[in-house]
């Protein structure tokens, strides 16, 4: 009995040796199978991941580049595995913003002004000899304001000689802007670089006299002076400069206005301020046709061109009622595939212009017309535009 007990034992132990063999065999051939599956799927996650996603460089949060970029994300973002993810980055703005579009991987496009590509250029004539053909601009976005806020016993801009005025962040379309135009003025002031919130806590310590922002107004670090703050706009025009030739400055940055309805706390109502501005333009590197980027970035355009119209509703900035898809940038080259989309939706670019045109400039007979009548008119506007670019040139 005791034999068998040992025998049934050996027999047993064996049995259970080989089952335990075989399911550890069984697992730890299966391991592998379900680790290689997660792995694949999470490679094509990735992929997908990156193959969908943008980046658009801006600079602060306060700017309206920073709201554009917001509102581009929330109108043209489709997260599907054959979508468009726009990715907003903050960076420093002007000549800064330029160079990362030119030289940072991972930047796919950038806001920035129009006067970059020359400043560039007069800076490393070498080093940026081509870089309107390294760098284009897919449309014109917006005007930016140049602000000038001062401590009110600086009543004009010659009150600012020999005294600290924040010239903003190195680099930055604010500081390139400023430096132009305080040159042009033959202005000699103490310029130091302070961000905006910093700059205007110094400003109100008296520790500077004046801080100056060039963006789209309203802009945001204004919008928080109080008049208890003893602030205000400094004006850029003849009158307030009697003894300066401001024609160079107003032949190369567009006149404005700054108003009460962007700055009631600064800028009493019925009145305004002068001022000049700059066109901010969105930009991208022009990657080889045919190219991966360059067909994400072309698929991008396609997007953000589709829906444009989407970007006047309310809840949207109000700046976007400036945009010009149909723009000349004079000395930049248009992205290719944003030059394509405009040829094929012709009305679509000219048609918010043409209404401008019809509400702020046309006559009062035109002011009243139905929307019928409107879009007869437009057709027409389109013909007559057709015939002057088919028609042969005199010269």
């Amino acid at each position: 009995m005791s034999i068998c007990r040992r025998s049934f034992s050996r027999i047993a132990a064996s049995a259970l040796t080989a089952l335990f063999s075989l399911g550890f065999v069984t697992t730890a051939s299966t391991l592998p199978a379900q680790a290689q599956k997660t792995s694949t799927r999470y490679e094509e996650k990735k992929r997908q991941t990156n193959d969908i996603a943008v980046s658009i460089v801006v600079s602060g949060l306060t700017c309206t580049c920073a709201r554009f970029a917001e509102d581009i994300r929330n109108v043209v973002n489709d997260l599907r595995p054959d979508g468009i993810r726009v990715l907003p980055v903050l960076g420093v703005g002007g000549l800064q913003n330029l160079q990362d579009v030119l030289f940072l991987k991972g930047i796919d496009m950038g806001v920035v002004d129009e006067d970059n590509l020359g400043q560039l250029k007069k800076r490393d004539p070498q080093l940026y000899a081509g870089i309107e053909q390294s760098v284009q601009y897919i449309t014109k976005l917006y005007n930016s304001e140049y602000h000038v806020l001062a401590r009110n016993d600086i009543r004009s801009f010659d009150d600012l000689k020999g005294k600290k005025v924040s010239f903003n962040l190195k680099d930055s379309q604010t500081e390139v802007t400023s430096q132009i135009i305080f040159d042009m003025l033959k202005l000699d002031v103490q310029r130091v670089n302070y961000d905006n919130d910093e700059a205007l806590q110094k400003l109100k310590s008296g520790e500077i006299a004046a801080m100056i922002i060039l963006s789209g107004a309203p802009q945001a670090a204004i919008l928080k002076v109080k008049p208890q703050d003893n602030l205000h706009l400094l004006a850029l025009d003849e009158r307030s400069l009697p003894g300066h030739d401001l024609r160079p400055i107003l032949a190369k940055y567009l006149p404005t206005e700054l108003t009460h309805e962007e700055y009631p706390a600064l800028i009493p109502e019925g009145s305004s301020v002068s001022t000049v501005g700059n066109r901010s333009l969105l930009v991208t590197y022009a990657w080889p046709e045919g190219s991966a980027r360059y067909a994400k970035i072309a698929k991008f355009v396609q997007e953000f061109f589709g829906k444009i119209d989407q970007f006047r509703d309310p809840s949207r900035h109000p700046k976007w009622a400036e945009i010009n898809l149909a723009a000349d940038m004079p000395g930049w080259t248009r992205f290719k595939p944003a030059a394509d989309w405009l040829a094929a939706h012709q009305s679509v670019a000219l048609k918010p212009a043409f209404d401008q045109f019809v509400q702020n400039n046309g006559p009062a007979s035109l002011k009243g017309l139905s929307d019928h009548d409107r879009e007869l008119l437009f057709a027409q506007f389109q013909q007559y535009l057709q015939s002057q670019i088919t028609a042969p040139s005199g010269r």
